[in-house]
């Protein structure tokens, strides 16, 4: 009756809680916020000061006391108090035009495949502390999968390679459960450090995130491209001090990118051959989805056709892959339910 009463009052929300970016899917309204995954914190005080957007523009440019931290690590949590915040701040900006006192949403949360038990916990007794009345989880592969509108619960290979950023979710599912799987700690992060350590062996240069992001957004690749892109490369010279630019192009940056475009790629294989035979004729026929903001990426499923020899579809808007997924078993949980992890948080 009380659980009745509270989803009058409440929206049932799916969250695809990234590493970069958080995105709150609404039942009935679709993908209503999509902001950064940052936290800005005043440490003398321990106040939140700003979360999501207004946080990311903190980034690299505040004094020593205040601090603009990311609450997940390689999607994961590593500050659950912080976590808890966030989420909170997401479930009040959901429900602000319902003047809602104590929103007690249910909510459904993508996570990476293979965490352990105690950080799936984590991830479910901060969205408790948050205010959701009841929390399911999702692996976030099957999620995109399943936001890519791929027939999961049909007994046919499905291959999805989910390229966040914190990690790669690689996996084939069939029956509306992953048969094989890579997780690797290695997506859109792990690019912008790649360029921030090429800026600084190659022209002494240091760069920040925020700056490494938006050049890898302009021109980065994962093959050579028929036009040559550049871009400035703005920071501070570690030999002088002072401020630096220079012009940098496309094949500077896929020089920077290539090992760890490797390793996506070489995860792509590795699964592959792990794949049952008949699930892999599947794979062949239907061909391979890749999804997140790392599909994005100019070339890279290119690069997975010629490496893979098969077929590589980029997911319809491959950012939102995840969060519309949580949205679309939200929208039809009886039937969906088996495709959700065991939780402890489910009255």
């Amino acid at each position: 009756m009380l659980n009745r009463i509270f989803g009058l009052f409440s929206h049932d929300i799916g969250i695809d809680l990234g590493t970069a970016n958080t995105l709150v899917y609404v039942r009935g309204k679709g993908v209503v916020i999509n902001e950064p995954s940052v936290v800005a914190i005043n440490i003398k005080t321990k106040q939140i000061l700003a979360i999501g957007e207004e946080a990311q523009k903190m980034v690299g440019k505040t004094p020593a006391h205040i601090v603009a931290i990311r609450p997940l690590v390689d999607g994961v949590v590593s500050d659950f108090e912080v976590t808890e915040q966030l989420l909170k701040h997401f479930f009040e900006k959901v429900h602000r035009e319902r003047f809602t006192i104590f929103p007690r949403p249910r909510v459904v949360i993508g996570i990476p495949y293979g965490v352990t038990e105690v950080e799936r916990r984590a991830v479910e007794e901060a969205a408790m502390n948050a205010g959701a009345r009841e929390v399911y989880l999702i692996e976030e592969p099957l999620a995109a999968a399943i936001g890519a509108r791929m027939p999961v619960q049909e007994p046919g290979g499905n291959m999805i390679v989910d390229i966040g950023g914190g990690t790669t979710e690689v996996a084939v599912i069939s029956l509306g459960g992953i048969v094989v799987s890579r997780s690797l700690r290695i997506a859109g992060d792990e690019m912008d450090n790649d360029i921030i350590q090429y800026a600084r062996d190659q022209f002494n240069l240091l760069l920040g995130i925020p700056t490494a992001e938006e050049i890898k957004i302009k021109i980065g690749s994962a093959l050579p491209l028929k036009e040559r892109l550049t871009t400035p490369m703005r920071g501070r010279d570690l030999v002088t001090g002072l401020p630096k630019e220079i012009i940098i192009d496309d094949e500077q940056i896929r020089a920077a990118i290539k090992h760890s475009v490797a390793q996506v790629v070489e995860a792509v294989k590795e699964t592959i051959e792990e794949t049952p035979p008949e699930l892999v004729a599947d794979i062949m026929t239907k061909g391979i989805v890749l999804a997140g903001g790392g599909a994005l990426l100019r070339g890279l499923s290119a690069l997975v056709a010629q490496s893979t020899e098969t077929m590589v579809h980029i997911a319809d808007d491959p950012l939102t892959a995840v969060v519309r997924g949580t949205g679309v078993v939200l929208e039809d949980l009886e039937s969906l339910r088996e495709v959700l992890l065991p939780t402890a948080y489910r009255r």
